[in-house]
């Protein structure tokens, strides 16, 4: 067990980050997971906990958090009237049936392979965030049922593997079909409920057996309470601020740092 000395300093560390996240979550529709999992994996790693299992920990913390996250981002902006309950009630079905297959996968994976997905995915949403423009259109109405059957189910997958909320996927999609920004990272926030609540459920069920302390199953509770105590607070200052700021050069900024993330996170999967 770490002692004191270490343990504070690595709390302070979680509150950062915790708090960060929910900003992010609320302000650029990324979801903070994005941020968590390398976190959670940096630190754990730092504590002594490497093993074949740490990537399962740290997406399934990941996801854990979500739940209160997206919970607290589609209140605010509920109040706000941005978040599209029509088209959550269409897609939560599907998506959580690829949240669960996600699960079911991921259990299996080892740490590497893990690493591996997360820098691949996270290196090309980034270069969406830099590159995307507001104005690229695929169409300007949602598709119907058949797109929903294929792309809701992948988009929980892929979410589960990355240990996010979905808004780095989803609200790209919404935009992509016509949904103004604001609406589409309010109602992408739901997406990450109908991903994080099942797939939280089926992790406290998956076994890690070399995980940190006081972990239940894959997700590490010490981690869990911090962040979600701190993103309690802050997902809805994120909220407010995605309807006050042009979230554009933030997001470009942000992208960057992520890309350096995915490249160094690649570098110790394959080095």
């Amino acid at each position: 067990m770490p002692d004191l000395a270490t343990l504070l300093p690595l709390v302070a560390i979680l509150m950062a980050v915790g708090a960060f996240a929910g900003v992010l979550a609320g302000l650029l529709g990324v979801g903070g997971g994005i941020v968590l999992v390398p976190a959670f994996f940096y630190l754990f790693s730092g504590l002594g906990y490497g093993s074949d299992d740490l990537m399962q920990i740290c997406v399934a913390t990941s996801l854990a958090t979500i739940i209160v996250t997206s919970a607290r981002s589609v209140m605010a902006h509920h109040g706000r009237g941005a978040v599209d309950w029509v088209i959550l009630r269409q897609w939560a079905p599907l998506i959580m049936v690829g949240a669960i297959a996600g699960v079911m996968v991921v259990a299996q994976l080892r740490t590497q392979t893990l690493q591996v997905i997360f820098a691949v995915m996270v290196f090309a949403i980034a270069s969406y965030m830099i590159f995307g423009k507001s104005s690229w259109r695929l169409s300007d109405q949602l598709p119907g049922g058949l797109f929903r059957a294929w792309f809701g189910p992948l988009m929980g997958f892929v979410s589960v593997l990355l240990g996010i909320g979905g808004g780095s996927i989803g609200t790209p999609m919404l935009t992509l079909h016509g949904v103004p920004i604001h609406r589409a990272v309010a109602t992408s926030a739901g997406f990450g409920i109908t991903i994080a609540l099942p797939s939280a459920i089926g992790f406290l069920l998956t076994r890690a057996p070399h995980a940190p302390p006081y972990t239940i199953g894959a997700v590490n509770i010490p981690a869990f309470l911090i962040v979600i105590a701190m993103t309690t607070f802050t997902a809805p200052l994120g909220a407010a601020l995605a309807h006050r700021l042009d979230p554009k050069p933030l997001k470009r900024v942000f992208a960057g740092f992520l890309m350096l993330v995915a490249l160094n996170m690649l570098r110790k999967a394959l080095f």
